[in-house]
Order: structure tokens, then C-alpha cells, then sequence
């Protein structure tokens, strides 16, 4: 992770739990107050979670403690004198058995490399796509488009948190990536790809975020890498 060349404060947050099969980033919402406190009060939510749990317990664990955060923050934001919003998206890979189960909020991304191929498994909660949805835009056009920072979910951000949720199979050999939009907004899908395919864990986390700050890196950028045995 990475505060970037333009931003004072890394409002990103990760949380890294393999022996719990768990990895979480949430990207406090920029421009807004204390966008690192959300960010942060989600990840210690998840900390603690309880490994060897039933499967679907463990999806209603998670669940539970982000819609406890999305009321914490819901109240915090009132407290304030400008009653200005206090968010994050958030994206959290669970790896259960044979299963890749994620939950997500917002922009930030889960991407899978499987035999080479890039996919990306989440679909982002932004003004864009649901501009591309609709076929007002093409996809190249959202990557320019003025509105690209708008997101339509995030935690903290409304009454009702409305979080997708997904469910694959995990393959031998899958490289899983979750990051910010701090990542997406400087390279390309298929630069990611190339990068995942030809380093180490470690060396691809490095290639990622140096890339990012070379192309001027305007946002907080968070990237982990998960390979699959």
C-alpha cells in the first residue's frame, strides 16, 4: 500500500489473514472526513472473525460486522458539524474448503488470473458502469469519463448497505488480486495480467504499486496477492 504522489493521508486499509483463508482492502472515500477511520473500523471489524466455522456462518459473520459498521459510521457522520459523509468501499476474498467466496462494496476490485486469463470477478458500484450497463458509454469512454470517481455503495454511505456477493470454485494454481481503484485508474487489465503472469507474489505487489506511482499514482493504492496451491 501506498499513499500515492497527490493525496496527504493513506485512507486505504488491508487486512491479510491466510490462516483464516481472509483478505479484505477498503478505500476510504476520498475527499470525505475521515475516510481512513472507515477504512480502518472495517478492517478491525474482521480481525478477529472466528476460523473453523461453518461456511455460511462465516458469510453471515461478515455480513453481521459490516452492516454494524455502516450504522457506526451512519452515527459518527451525524456527530460532525457539516454532517458530511464518513465511507469505504470494501472488497474481502474468503478462500472456505474448495471454495473462493467474495463481498463487496463499491469500486474496489477482486480480480482472478486463471491459466493465464484475467477475469475481474466483481462488478464495480459506480456512476460509470452504470453508464456502460445501460450502453450510454463504451467501456474505453468510462475509463475517461468525468464522473469515474462517483461510486453508487459504499460503507457508511447510506441507511441500508447493499452488499453483492459471489461464489467460485478455486482451481490450482489461481492468482487472486484485490485492490483500490487507486491501482485501476493507472493500468490497464491486461497489464495487470501480463505482470501477474511473469513474477512472484512478492515481485508483482512491487511491479504494481511502483507502476502506479511512476504514472503519477493521484490516488492511495493497495494492492494483495493470493495464490492458490
Amino acid at each position: 500500500t501506498d499513499k500515492g504522489k497527490v493525496r496527504k493521508h493513506n485512507e486505504d486499509s488491508m487486512l491479510v489473514r491466510p490462516e483464516a483463508g481472509l483478505w479484505v482492502v477498503a478505500d476510504g472515500m476520498g475527499g470525505h472526513a475521515a475516510g481512513d477511520v472507515a477504512s480502518q473500523m472495517i478492517v478491525h471489524s474482521l480481525k478477529d472473525l472466528q476460523v473453523g466455522t461453518r461456511l455460511n456462518k462465516y458469510i453471515n459473520d461478515i455480513e453481521d460486522r459490516l452492516l454494524a459498521v455502516n450504522k457506526r459510521l451512519l452515527h459518527k457522520a451525524q456527530q460532525t458539524d457539516h454532517r458530511t459523509t464518513i465511507g469505504s468501499t470494501v472488497v474481502a476474498m474468503l478462500a472456505y474448503d474448495k471454495y473462493c467466496v467474495y463481498i463487496w462494496a463499491g469500486d474496489s476490485r477482486l480480480y482472478r488470473l486463471r491459466n493465464s486469463q484475467i477475469r475481474q470477478m466483481s462488478t464495480d458500484h459506480s456512476q460509470v458502469e452504470l453508464y456502460v450497463e445501460k450502453g450510454l458509454i463504451s467501456r474505453e469512454e468510462a475509463l475517461v469519463h468525468p464522473h469515474g470517481n462517483m461510486i453508487t455503495r459504499a460503507v457508511g454511505a447510506s441507511d441500508e448497505l447493499y452488499l453483492d456477493m459471489d461464489i467460485q470454485e478455486l482451481a490450482h494454481k489461481d492468482r487472486y488480486l484485490l485492490c483500490s481503484d487507486g491501482l485501476t485508474k493507472h493500468l490497464t487489465d491486461l497489464e495487470i495480467q501480463d505482470i501477474l503472469i511473469d513474477s512472484t507474489i512478492q515481485e508483482a505487489c512491487k511491479e504494481l504499486v511502483n507502476l502506479t506511482l511512476e504514472r503519477g499514482a493521484v490516488d492511495n493504492v493497495t494492492v494483495i496477492l493470493v495464490d492458490i496451491n
